[in-house]
């Protein structure tokens, strides 16, 4: 396997979390007695850019298609993130009626819509037809297909470019980030601004979140590589936010290298000295990690394991792909969980990949009062308690798997 952006042979295995099913997938009944598809789940470290990523084991267009159950409107953090992002925006750049915005993995046009709400022109790109069908349905333009160079070219040569260009949680999702930060540069008016948010590789290292890695994550982004992926194709970073988002986030600001309109700030040097400060330039930084993850999966089975003996009963809350990776690497199945509640109807009334626990709405957990609830997306956790705080009206206590187990 070569390096996705410097086509070096990679050696070093950053960790192995053995075969998985899509962490995305989620099963019908028909479909709980059919044989499901395991890949492997290894993640890699280039030892010259430093670029972690998966191999390409499952093709995007099988994981992004019209079965895709993500839909970002559920989640009230996310939406209040999108909407101070959106007027943090206007102020900074001016953006008005003449401007276009433009952005990547729009899916259910849960960001747009507040641009769209202040007469700003906005179009969605995301390759999902069913969430692209319910931007559509609020108002919000969307061309259902993947980005690159080939659909950039499309658009430009319709003298479609953006004055914003952005895209959050889409760059580690590409199998093909050369080919996507070239149509970054191709659908980029000459004066215009491009961000991107993505998780940290810098968090996900040192506050052990392994269960943020699945098939739809091709790769892990230490600011140091993107900087360079960026300048590659003629971009420069000129400014960058860490953000709490998804367990510590950074939010990027480009521009055309040959743009003179935004100065560089000097939150960009001093990110990339952190980096290189903690030594993520080096392969002795990645070193270490799955005896870290092996330690949470030890600690997890043990106390579920002691519960159940206790006659306990354990649910979960969150049907996310990162609850997959978690539960699958750690090989805890129905037997140990009795079901998880989530917020998404689209995902009620399914099971989970390979553990097989059933997935239900909330009303099931108030009507059967389980002692434990493990919160899976641990990096909402300060919104879900509060929304389940009532659990302890029965006594009920919450578990958080990440980045060490522990009761609260």
């Amino acid at each position: 396997m070569q390096c996705r952006f410097c086509k070096t042979e990679l050696k070093h295995v950053f960790i192995d979390l053995v075969n998985s099913p899509a962490s995305n997938s989620f099963l019908s009944r028909e479909q709980l007695n059919e044989p499901e598809t395991f890949f492997p789940l290894k993640v890699f470290t280039c030892h010259k850019c430093f670029l972690v990523q998966v191999d390409e084991y499952q093709k995007s267009d099988a994981i992004f298609n019209s079965d895709y159950v993500y839909f970002s409107s559920y989640s009230t953090t996310w939406l209040n993130h999108a909407r101070e992002y959106t007027n943090k925006m206007v102020a900074r750049f001016g953006f008005n009626s003449n401007s276009q915005v433009i952005e990547i993995a729009s899916n259910d046009g849960y960001l747009l819509q507040y641009f769209h709400q202040q007469q700003i022109p906005v179009l969605g790109i995301e390759p999902t037809a069913n969430t692209a069908k319910v931007a559509m349905e609020k108002g919000i333009k969307s061309i259902v297909d993947f980005f690159g160079v080939r659909l950039a070219t499309e658009l430009r040569q319709k003298n479609i470019q953006a004055d914003l260009l952005l895209g959050n949680n889409v760059l580690a999702h590409v199998p093909d980030i050369v080919d996507f930060v070239k149509g970054l540069k191709l659908a980029l008016k000459p004066q215009g601004v491009i961000t991107m948010e993505f998780p940290h590789l810098m968090q996900l290292v040192e506050n052990n979140q392994f269960d943020t890695i699945y098939h739809e994550h091709f790769s892990y982004l230490s600011f140091s590589t993107v900087e360079r992926i960026f300048a590659a194709q003629g971009l420069e970073i000129f400014d960058v936010e860490e953000l709490p988002t998804h367990g510590g986030s950074l939010r990027i600001y480009g521009k055309h290298t040959e743009d003179t309109s935004n100065a560089i700030g000097k939150a960009v040097e001093q990110l990339l000295q952190k980096e290189e400060s903690k030594g993520m330039n080096t392969l002795a930084y990645y070193d270490n990690f799955q005896q870290k993850a092996l330690k949470v999966k030890l600690d997890l089975t043990e106390l579920l394991v002691k519960l159940k003996r206790e006659q306990a009963t354990v649910a979960a809350y969150g049907a996310a792909a990162k609850g997959n990776t978690l539960l699958n690497y750690c090989g805890i199945k129905s037997d140990l969980i009795d079901f998880v509640v989530d917020a998404n109807p689209h995902k009620q009334g399914k099971w989970l990949p390979a553990s097989h626990i059933p997935v239900v709405n909330e009303a099931h957990l108030k009507q059967t009062k389980p002692q434990y609830v493990i919160i899976l997306p641990w990096n909402l956790k300060d919104e879900i308690t509060r929304q389940l705080a009532y659990i302890k009206e029965w006594g009920g206590r919450f578990i958080i798997p990440i980045p060490k187990v522990e009761i609260v």
